[in-house]
């Protein structure tokens, strides 16, 4: 009887570390969703939601967006920033700021600003593009709108056209070149910029983004060029512009020590600026506050060892530490938090397509005469195979004869049907051992590779480099899950691969505990049962970065409010439907209308002459035609 429980579930999976209080496994073994923390009592349970969708005829695969997620994070990080700030009696306000590349989507953002307007939360742009849509969407006079990364000539003017509508827009300089530009389309203008400047930290972060700071980094500008920068705008008669100082670590800090070493300098820098007649308003310490993606609560390049509040506090306590030492101002202070206010709110429901599987072919094997030894040697070991003694032996002589088979196929010395036959005993005897070493304390190396080898590949209607991208190119853990029946036992180890042709389609990294396995224990697939996963904490990055790889587009989206009153405690507030064929073929320039009348050409040939009749005629022109509006992912 198997000892399987919700706990070992847990355990496995993981929901609860890696949740962030919004995600549980349930009582009868679905994922649950508490999207207002602090109000345990609306609690959606997955499959609900995925039955909604169903019923609304929205086509899986589907982006679900729990906007009171959104909204939460948001509150949470700003009142963590209020708490730590009275705690400390610090001088200075918190002004944070969303950096959109995090998630452009127009409801993320709307979203996002509307729950920030108690706080006067405002936006971040990073491009020509990010800045218009920022200018248009932070519309709070009191907020700040943060402009970083590289600027030419139209995108200084558009931040000046913003304090010209009374916004508080600042340039954060990262290169000296970009304030000479800026001084000179000022003063042209006559229009007083708000100036940044973005220190190159000599402190690094950890993980996969650790080459953020430290000397060789791509943006902000040294000790001398701050410096420089400082005296120059002395010198045009406008160092009451310079009022913040910016510096950015990385993006997904795993170690808090890497936040309070750059709270440090960045509080040390400023206390200087300031004391040589420079007053700043702010210090922006940038992004950084990480997601716990694997559970572990560690340093792992996926986790953090933090809590936000903990970051908070850090940021706060050590700030104010350094400016009471040096006798200056505490400074407003800013963060761009964008992963960690996004990440939560999204996640990709795909449903699992079929199975991959090794040694799922068989045949008959029993004795023929005249068959070749290397099927009778490997027949005798698979027959004798409790009686064997020594099972790493076993392991090797059975590989070597399937090795020996293949080469002797190549040479044309034995037939097809014999190598399916070798093939068939082979993986019989593979599948033996891997019930035998589990029982054992002590496996040879070579024989715990076997769980791989004979894992499942769980088809998967998605694309990895659209949904996942980061799991491609950076190896990023993100946790994936099973969707219901977690009160059953899952009895099939397996990898996920998507419906791309391309080998790289696939996520075979996940975490169970603290452990990295390149499997994941999933549950049968039963037939005319759907069994849907989710891929969780795709809502940084993940939903903006992926690309049209074998012209696989945007998914469908499903956004989901909480409603107490509602029997399920929520609603589906809106439904965005993703790409369609059309769409991915006007995005990489063919036309799809000139498509369809080439393609009625030739169906009309065919029926001219006499190939085929009208009707069917009739009929495969409307089939091609509904292909190129539908959706660009299997349709189940």
């Amino acid at each position: 009887m198997s000892n399987w429980s919700i706990e070992e579930a847990e355990r496995v999976y993981g929901v609860s570390q890696w949740g962030g209080g919004y995600f549980q496994i349930g009582e009868n073994g679905n994922v649950h969703i508490t999207p207002v923390p602090e109000d345990p009592s609306i609690r959606i349970d997955f499959n609900s939601v995925i039955e909604d969708i169903r019923k609304e005829g929205v086509q899986f695969p589907v982006v679900v967006r729990f906007h009171d997620i959104l909204r939460s994070q948001v509150a949470g990080l700003n009142k963590a920033f209020r708490k730590s700030i009275t705690e400390a009696e610090y001088q200075g306000e918190y002004q944070g700021v969303y950096p959109v590349k995090v998630n452009q989507m127009r409801e993320v953002v709307e979203e996002i600003v509307d729950a920030g307007k108690p706080y006067n939360y405002g936006l971040e742009a990073g491009s020509k593009a990010e800045l218009l849509t920022v200018l248009a969407m932070n519309t709070n006079e009191e907020s700040l709108t943060i402009l970083n990364g590289y600027k030419d000539d139209e995108v200084m003017r558009l931040a000046l056209l913003g304090r010209k509508l009374g916004r508080k827009v600042v340039v954060v300089v990262e290169k000296f070149t970009e304030l000479l530009l800026l001084v000179k389309v000022a003063k042209e203008l006559d229009i007083d910029p708000i100036i940044g400047v973005r220190s190159k930290m000599t402190v690094k972060g950890r993980g996969k983004w650790e080459s953020s700071g430290g000397e060789r980094a791509k943006f902000g500008l040294t000790i001398t060029e701050i410096i420089n920068a400082a005296r120059y705008l002395e010198e045009q008669g406008m160092a009451h512009c310079l009022k913040l100082l910016h510096f950015h670590i990385g993006s997904q800090l795993t170690d808090i020590r890497a936040v309070k070493e750059a709270v440090t300098e960045g509080a040390r820098i400023y206390a200087d600026l300031h004391k040589m007649g420079f007053a700043l308003d702010y210090v922006d310490v940038g992004g950084g506050l990480g997601i716990d993606y694997d559970g572990s609560n560690s340093t792992n390049e996926s986790s953090r060892n933090y809590s936000m509040q903990e970051y908070v506090a850090d940021v706060v306590y050590g700030m104010k530490e350094m400016c009471d030492l040096e006798g200056v101002p505490h400074p407003h202070l800013v963060s761009e938090s964008g992963r960690a206010i996004t990440a939560h709110h999204s996640c990709v429901i795909t449903e699992i397509v079929g199975e991959i599987k090794s040694n799922a072919a068989d045949m008959d094997t029993s004795a023929k005469e005249g068959e070749h030894f290397f099927l009778k040697n490997i027949r005798e070991l698979a027959e004798t195979f409790d009686e064997q003694e020594n099972m790493h032996e076993v392991y090797n002589d059975a590989s070597q004869y399937k090795e020996q088979a293949l080469d002797a196929f190549k040479l044309r010395v034995i037939p097809l049907e014999e190598l399916a036959k070798i093939e068939t005993l082979y993986w019989q005897i593979m599948g033996r051992l891997q019930t035998w070493y589990r029982k054992e304390e002590y496996v040879p190396e070579e024989l715990q590779e076997l769980d791989y080898s004979l894992s499942s590949q769980y088809l998967c209607n998605f694309s990895v480099f659209q949904s996942a991208a980061d799991t491609w190119a950076i190896d990023q853990l993100l946790p994936v899950v099973p969707l219901t029946r977690m009160n059953e036992e899952p009895t099939v180890n397996c990898s996920l691969v998507d419906i791309t042709c391309d080998s790289d389609g696939k996520i075979d990294q996940f975490t169970i505990g603290r452990e990295i396995t390149d499997v994941l224990p999933m549950h049968p697939l039963k037939r005319d049962e759907p069994y849907y996963v989710g891929l969780f904490l795709t809502g940084a990055y993940q939903d903006v970065m992926g690309d049209m790889h074998n012209l696989f587009g945007r998914l469908n989206e499903v956004h989901i409010y909480s409603y107490d009153d509602d029997p399920e405690d929520f609603y589906i507030e809106e439904v965005v439907k993703g790409s369609s064929v059309e769409d991915v073929l006007n995005v990489m320039q063919y036309n799809p209308r000139a498509m369809a009348s080439d393609v009625k050409r030739l169906i009309d040939r065919h029926v001219w002459d006499g190939k085929l009749n009208p009707r069917e005629g009739v009929r495969w022109t409307d089939f091609y035609e509904k292909c190129l509006s539908g959706y660009t992912y299997l349709k189940q």
